[in-house]
């Protein structure tokens, strides 16, 4: 068994869904490395060994597909009881699907909110009683950027942002007397497979539609590889406010999520300058 390096803070239990690549696969490396416990969620048997071994005693590999509820709750139960209680969760697995709304099948649309929402909720679900019972706990949303701001051809996929964004923040108010912290965790672009080997893109079958998207996914793909964020260094972070007393209820990764956020606040502000007086019109007047 390979022991702990020494660290100034207590060892957690990090429960971290989709860990083969990616925020998954740097954020567990990270918490290995700062000395914590780590169960990892994977989808294949060579991928769960392999996990298994790389801090053999603090590294614990699990199969679970996150949108198979029965198993979600079976492997949360499993955890609990043989590797030790859950400190940290992280809602991690999940993809991208890229496609105009117009083009994109109900079946895509369902598949990614199965993925990014409901296994998200699932995960959760299987986890708070046991945080409720012990009063305390920390869980992180992989959320980005993309919850907040939206640009053409990611409608499916910032849906599905945008409804975890709203979940998180609910849940914080809800839990945060038993002691349990909710962080929406949200990237801009960083070095991951996310645009690349993970992205699903819907085919381009209507002409109208080929001067928006176009240009936009080929500079997507473009960038591919060579964005800003390092996921080692996100990873950090999110270990970070995990330590933090007060840790935010959002938390914003990357100068590109930074400055997009700031520019879509600022144009809210604006907007709801401009129309102000009609909104408070609205209300009802007594007569």
């Amino acid at each position: 068994m390979t022991s702990a390096p020494a660290s100034s803070s207590p060892q957690r239990t990090w429960f971290i869904t989709g860990v083969s690549t990616g925020f998954g696969r740097a954020l567990a490396q990270e918490a290995l490395a700062a000395g914590h416990r780590v169960v990892g969620t994977l989808r294949d048997e060579a991928a769960r060994a392999a996990f298994d071994a790389l801090q053999p005693g603090r590294s614990f590999g699990r199969l679970l597909d996150v949108t198979r509820h029965d198993e979600v709750e079976r492997v949360v139960a499993e955890v609990e009881a043989g590797v030790g209680a859950i400190d940290v969760l992280v809602n991690n697995a999940g993809y991208g699907h890229e496609g105009t709304l117009e083009e994109s099948s109900l079946d895509e649309v369902r598949r990614q909110f199965e993925v990014n929402v409901f296994g998200a909720v699932a995960v959760a679900k299987a986890v708070l009683p046991f945080m409720r019972a012990r009063r305390r706990g920390h869980i992180l949303n992989i959320t980005s950027m993309g919850g907040i701001v939206t640009f053409p051809g990611l409608g499916i996929y910032h849906g599905s942002k945008f409804a975890l964004e709203g979940l998180s923040e609910a849940l914080g108010k809800e839990v945060a007397s038993f002691g349990i912290r909710v962080t929406a965790v949200e990237p801009g672009g960083f070095r991951t497979d996310w645009a690349g080997r993970s992205m699903v893109r819907a085919p381009q079958t209507i002409a109208d539609y080929a001067p928006v998207l176009g240009p936009v996914r080929e500079a997507r793909l473009a960038r591919s590889g060579k964005q800003a964020g390092d996921p080692v260094k996100a990873a950090r972070a999110m270990l970070r406010i995990v330590e933090a007393p007060t840790p935010p209820a959002h938390l914003l990764l990357g100068s590109d999520a930074v400055k997009a956020v700031r520019e879509k606040l600022a144009a809210l502000q604006e907007e709801l300058s401009a129309w102000e007086s009609l909104s408070l019109s609205t209300d009802f007047t007594p007569a």
